[in-house]
């Protein structure tokens, strides 16, 4: 049985629990009878078998995210991701290549003449949720309340805020349902060219979205347009500040950008786990699971199994092949892939060119964000110089 516990006591290191679970038990059963699958193999199978381990965040009728793409199984997931599909091609992204240089030389600009800045909150915090919110055609004044909504969702609480977790979140969920629904309203009266006014224009089969589709829509891309980008750029740094070679290298050759990237989201995975059910009785490796059971597929630690990944404790930006399981795999891979990876390469392109000396002020302790499921840091002070 894991004690899951090891991995919440260390949350910016869960990486020698994971292997010692792959290790001595890779398909463990916690205190919850909840299975736990650690071994790339099998959470890879797990991710992909929808019919055998249908995805599900849960069946209450009043959540949106029990109606959104990433709780939902075919044909109708089919149908819904079909929707967004389009807001998220290659094509459509690239695009985006132009304004996303131009908000993150802005926020760089702020900071440029100070020789520091907090990592995350004035950089790897606002620009993805400026993004998001120019998508969605929602005021990037908004993005506060955005980030807020968004930590709430994935559990992201700080140590003094944990005794009113529960009415916090219940606040901010009333208040975020509030904003997007007369969001929703506003663009079936006057659609615009937004993502929002298109997911109200929608239809499957003939029919209109419900609100709850609508809002789940909203949530999830909410989420998924923060979380990720914010971790995965901010896990680069962490990456970088163990490795300051690499920012040399990676200046002097900006094209190995993209391939440290992909290594960063294997070295610490910005999402380290996905919950699946069981549907059917079935054997996942040695062990049987039962129809009904749920389980925990451990990304963060499949992308550190040496089975795949050899020298899987090496950071290695060289790495190939990488074939990381971050976002996902099967129908539910993160439809937002392609942007995550275009605002960190940019990012990374910026910050390496502007600024030189790059160091973690080692002064201020790191804090864990405080949720189990994502894998970023609270506060990362650094210093430069502005080259």
């Amino acid at each position: 049985m894991v004690d899951l516990r090891q991995i919440y006591q260390s949350p910016l290191n869960p990486f020698p629990v994971y292997r010692a679970m792959r290790e001595r038990t890779p398909i463990a059963m916690d205190s919850r009878g909840g299975v736990n699958v650690f071994p790339y193999q099998e959470v890879q199978r797990v991710l992909t078998e929808f019919a055998t381990f249908p995805s599900g965040f849960g069946s209450d009728p009043n959540d949106p995210l029990s109606t959104s793409l990433i709780s939902i199984n075919p044909p109708r997931h089919r149908q819904m991701r079909s929707i967004v599909t389009q807001a998220f091609t290659p094509r459509v992204i690239a695009l985006l290549e132009d304004r996303i240089r131009q908000i993150v030389d802005e926020l760089l600009s702020q900071v440029a003449g100070r020789g520091k800045m907090d990592f995350v909150t004035e950089f790897t915090n606002p620009l993805p949720i400026i993004v998001i919110a120019e998508l969605l055609g929602i005021p990037a004044s908004d993005q506060e309340k955005f980030k807020h909504w968004s930590d709430l969702i994935i559990g992201n609480t700080t140590s003094s805020a944990i005794e009113n977790r529960e009415a916090t979140y219940q606040k901010a969920y009333m208040e975020m349902y509030t904003y997007f629904m007369q969001m929703l309203e506003k663009r079936r009266n006057e659609p615009k060219n937004d993502l929002i006014s298109a997911l109200t224009q929608a239809q499957v089969e003939g029919e209109h979205l419900s609100d709850m589709e609508l809002m789940g829509f909203c949530i999830l891309l909410l989420v998924a347009g923060n979380e990720t980008t914010t971790n995965l750029i901010g896990n680069a740094m962490l990456c970088f500040d163990e490795h300051p070679e690499v920012m040399d290298e990676l200046r002097a050759n900006p094209t190995l950008i993209p391939g440290a990237i992909e290594e960063v989201l294997r070295y610490r995975s910005p999402v380290q786990c996905m919950f699946r059910s069981c549907a059917v009785d079935t054997k996942l490796g040695e062990t049987t699971i039962k129809k009904g059971q749920w389980l925990t597929a451990w990304i963060g630690s499949a992308n550190r199994d040496e089975s795949q990944f050899p020298n899987a404790e090496t950071f290695d930006i060289h790495r190939t092949p990488n074939r990381h399981i971050a976002f996902g795999h099967g129908i539910h891979f993160c439809i937002g892939a392609p942007l995550a990876r275009l605002e960190s390469r940019i990012a990374l392109e910026e910050l390496l060119a502007r600024f030189q000396n790059i160091k973690r002020d080692r002064s201020r302790e790191l804090e864990h964000i405080g949720s189990f499921i994502v894998f970023g840091v609270q506060n990362m002070p650094v210093t430069f110089e502005a080259r």
